[in-house]
Protein backbone atom coordinates (compact mmCIF):
# COMPACT_ATOMS: atom_id res chain seq x y z
CA UNK A 1 0.00 0.00 0.00
CA UNK A 2 2.51 2.29 0.66
CA UNK A 3 4.83 1.98 -2.45
CA UNK A 4 1.15 2.54 -4.41
CA UNK A 5 1.12 5.84 -2.47
CA UNK A 6 4.61 6.39 -3.15
CA UNK A 7 3.92 5.58 -6.82
CA UNK A 8 0.89 8.21 -7.09
CA UNK A 9 2.35 10.89 -5.34
CA UNK A 10 6.00 10.92 -7.25
CA UNK A 11 3.87 10.55 -10.75
CA UNK A 12 1.54 14.05 -9.23
CA UNK A 13 5.18 15.53 -8.50
CA UNK A 14 6.47 14.30 -12.13
CA UNK A 15 3.49 15.89 -13.97
CA UNK A 16 3.61 18.86 -11.87
CA UNK A 17 7.65 19.50 -12.57
CA UNK A 18 6.91 18.67 -15.90
CA UNK A 19 4.23 21.35 -16.42
CA UNK A 20 6.72 23.59 -15.37
CA UNK A 21 8.96 22.46 -17.96
CA UNK A 22 6.83 22.16 -20.63
CA UNK A 23 5.46 25.76 -20.42
CA UNK A 24 9.07 27.03 -21.36
CA UNK A 25 9.41 24.46 -24.48
CA UNK A 26 10.20 26.95 -26.41
CA UNK A 27 13.24 29.23 -25.23
CA UNK A 28 14.35 26.08 -24.25
CA UNK A 29 14.19 24.71 -28.00
CA UNK A 30 15.86 27.99 -29.50
CA UNK A 31 18.61 28.08 -26.87
CA UNK A 32 19.60 24.50 -27.77
CA UNK A 33 20.02 25.33 -31.61
CA UNK A 34 21.32 28.36 -30.65
CA UNK A 35 23.85 26.16 -28.34
CA UNK A 36 24.63 23.24 -31.28
CA UNK A 37 24.93 26.14 -33.70
CA UNK A 38 27.90 28.11 -31.30
CA UNK A 39 29.72 24.81 -30.70
CA UNK A 40 29.41 23.47 -33.90
CA UNK A 41 31.24 26.78 -34.54
CA UNK A 42 34.32 25.46 -32.71
CA UNK A 43 33.26 28.84 -30.07
CA UNK A 44 33.67 26.57 -26.77
CA UNK A 45 31.68 24.96 -24.15
CA UNK A 46 31.03 28.62 -21.92
CA UNK A 47 30.63 30.60 -24.77
CA UNK A 48 27.95 28.50 -26.24
CA UNK A 49 25.97 28.49 -22.87
CA UNK A 50 26.25 32.03 -22.69
CA UNK A 51 24.58 32.22 -26.22
CA UNK A 52 22.31 29.97 -25.61
CA UNK A 53 21.00 31.40 -22.49
CA UNK A 54 20.90 34.74 -24.18
CA UNK A 55 18.66 33.47 -27.41
CA UNK A 56 16.06 31.56 -25.14
CA UNK A 57 15.96 35.28 -22.88
CA UNK A 58 15.14 37.30 -26.37
CA UNK A 59 12.95 34.79 -27.49
CA UNK A 60 10.97 35.02 -24.24
CA UNK A 61 11.42 39.24 -24.62
CA UNK A 62 10.18 39.32 -28.22
CA UNK A 63 6.95 37.46 -27.52
CA UNK A 64 6.45 39.70 -24.51
CA UNK A 65 7.12 42.71 -26.09
CA UNK A 66 4.80 41.79 -29.11
CA UNK A 67 2.25 40.98 -26.79
CA UNK A 68 2.80 44.41 -24.63
CA UNK A 69 3.41 47.12 -27.76
CA UNK A 70 1.01 45.29 -30.35
CA UNK A 71 -2.51 47.13 -30.64
CA UNK A 72 -3.65 44.63 -33.26
CA UNK A 73 -5.12 41.54 -31.41
CA UNK A 74 -4.26 38.80 -34.21
CA UNK A 75 -0.90 39.61 -33.81
CA UNK A 76 -0.99 39.08 -30.51
CA UNK A 77 -2.21 36.33 -30.95
CA UNK A 78 0.07 34.73 -33.63
CA UNK A 79 2.99 35.45 -31.09
CA UNK A 80 1.38 33.45 -28.67
CA UNK A 81 0.63 30.67 -30.98
CA UNK A 82 4.18 30.67 -31.77
CA UNK A 83 5.28 30.28 -28.34
CA UNK A 84 2.76 27.51 -27.51
CA UNK A 85 3.23 25.53 -30.21
CA UNK A 86 6.07 23.75 -29.01
CA UNK A 87 4.32 23.92 -25.60
CA UNK A 88 1.68 22.13 -26.92
CA UNK A 89 3.62 19.46 -28.81
CA UNK A 90 6.06 19.08 -25.27
CA UNK A 91 2.10 18.52 -23.29
CA UNK A 92 1.27 16.33 -25.52
CA UNK A 93 4.48 14.19 -25.36
CA UNK A 94 4.39 14.29 -21.46
CA UNK A 95 0.62 13.02 -21.78
CA UNK A 96 1.19 10.44 -23.69
CA UNK A 97 4.74 9.37 -22.17
CA UNK A 98 2.54 9.40 -18.62
CA UNK A 99 -0.55 7.28 -19.34
CA UNK A 100 1.06 5.10 -22.03
CA UNK A 101 1.68 2.27 -19.73
CA UNK A 102 -1.93 2.67 -18.33
CA UNK A 103 -4.32 2.97 -20.85
CA UNK A 104 -4.73 0.63 -24.20
CA UNK A 105 -7.01 1.91 -26.49
CA UNK A 106 -5.06 4.21 -28.93
CA UNK A 107 -7.87 6.22 -29.56
CA UNK A 108 -8.04 7.11 -26.02
CA UNK A 109 -4.96 7.49 -25.42
CA UNK A 110 -4.24 10.20 -28.14
CA UNK A 111 -7.59 12.10 -27.32
CA UNK A 112 -6.17 12.35 -23.98
CA UNK A 113 -2.52 13.73 -24.84
CA UNK A 114 -4.13 16.60 -27.15
CA UNK A 115 -6.08 17.21 -24.62
CA UNK A 116 -3.13 17.41 -22.55
CA UNK A 117 -1.20 19.42 -24.83
CA UNK A 118 -4.17 21.76 -25.67
CA UNK A 119 -4.26 22.26 -21.64
CA UNK A 120 -0.34 23.29 -21.52
CA UNK A 121 -0.49 25.18 -24.40
CA UNK A 122 -3.30 27.42 -23.63
CA UNK A 123 -1.56 27.72 -20.21
CA UNK A 124 1.66 28.97 -21.72
CA UNK A 125 -0.37 30.98 -23.68
CA UNK A 126 -2.08 32.91 -20.64
CA UNK A 127 1.17 32.94 -18.76
CA UNK A 128 2.86 34.44 -21.37
CA UNK A 129 -0.23 37.16 -21.89
CA UNK A 130 -0.08 38.11 -18.29
CA UNK A 131 3.30 38.66 -18.45
CA UNK A 132 3.29 40.68 -21.30
CA UNK A 133 0.70 42.90 -19.82
CA UNK A 134 2.21 42.98 -16.29
CA UNK A 135 5.80 44.25 -17.49
CA UNK A 136 4.51 46.58 -20.32
CA UNK A 137 1.59 47.94 -18.72
CA UNK A 138 0.89 51.31 -20.27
Amino acid sequence: MTLILLAISLTIALCVIAYHFAIYALPFMVGLTVFQYVYGMEAGFLMSGFAAIGAALLSVAFVVAVVGFAKNPALRLIALAIFAVPTAIAGYALVHGVTKNFIDSTIVLNLLGSTGGMFIGIAAMLNLNALGTAVLSR
